[in-house]
């Protein structure tokens, strides 16, 4: 049985919406559960705009092959009510990369997810939802960048109710105490890479403080919604898990390939984005399932 998307998402296809369209997850209307975790990187938030940016495309790479991986259905500016930025909606085929107890209970073709994101730069948002369980299941990760050490108690604003809800978690990309063993790469080690161009690395125990150069911090505040009975804790934990462990990851990956990209313009970005596209498009196709597994409990 073939995957089928809804009318919803065709809409979403044709037109492109802003982000103050995107309506928020309400703690009040269901159980939901709400971590924050927070990212310190030794670069300026004007750096991390383009880091972030190559990284996310070269990851995307490494994920996708086999059938699997990450199809970009659009990608292009937008503007509206005053708010400007870029917008994006990809397809998430995701199959191996979800734990046995998913899949054993998930129909075939369930297992694609859709992701629309809104790079208001410095402050993005990212909505990812299935056709399959359509309001039973949503992911909204909300992330400001700010020069600074990860200290701002509320930078995103929640009332008190959210924030009694809300559990911080401080991400320490120095630390591989917090790498699995499946997970760790001798040449993405921030403790080990020192960068040619910039002279920052390798980083220390205390290079928050040590190392001199800019610093900033993502607040990545990330809700998940996820009723299905019996499995609502399970899953929303295992998703948590996941995000923590892909943040990580991610930030030691942009760290390390900092002198692939710290030179580059954002004209150089969309290009490479145009660029890769193309290549997530083949690379779907054929050879052998890539990246990220799931961690099994």
């Amino acid at each position: 049985m073939r995957f089928s998307a809804s009318k919803q998402f065709r809409k979403r296809v044709s037109n492109c919406p802003s982000l103050v369209d995107s309506a928020p997850i309400s703690p009040r209307a269901t159980m939901v559960l709400i971590k924050e975790y927070r990212v310190v990187l030794p670069c300026s938030v004007e750096e991390y705009q383009v880091g972030q940016l190559f990284s996310v495309a070269e990851a995307s790479k490494n994920e996708t092959g086999g059938g699997e991986g990450i199809e970009v259905l659009k990608n292009e500016p937008y503007e509206k009510n005053g708010e400007k930025g870029q917008y994006t909606l990809k397809k998430y085929h995701l199959k191996s990369k979800v734990p046995g107890f998913v899949k054993l209970l998930a129909p075939e073709g369930s297992l694609v997810f859709h992701e629309e994101a809104w790079n208001a730069y410095p402050y993005c948002k990212t909505i990812v939802t299935n056709d399959y369980m359509k309001g039973d299941f949503i992911i909204q990760i909300e992330t400001w960048h700010k020069p600074d050490l990860g200290d701002l108690e509320n930078v995103h604003k929640l009332n008190k109710e959210t924030l009694a809800m809300r559990t911080v978690v401080p991400i320490d990309i120095a630390d591989n105490s917090q790498v699995s063993a499946a997970d760790y790469k001798a040449d993405e080690d921030p403790t080990i890479f020192k960068s040619v161009k910039t002279g920052r690395g390798p980083l220390g125990p205390n290079w928050k403080t040590d190392l001199k150069c800019p610093k900033m911090c993502a607040y990545k505040l990330v809700t998940v919604k996820f009723k299905w009975w019996g499995l609502q804790t399970k899953v929303e934990n295992f998703i948590h898990e996941q995000e923590k462990r892909i943040f990580n990851n991610f930030h030691r990956q942009l760290f390390c390939w900092l002198d692939k990209w710290v030179e580059l313009t954002m004209d150089d970005i969309r290009r490479m984005e145009a660029e890769t596209q193309r290549e997530l498009d083949e690379m779907r196709k054929k050879g052998s399932v890539r990246g990220t597994k799931a961690a099994e409990e």
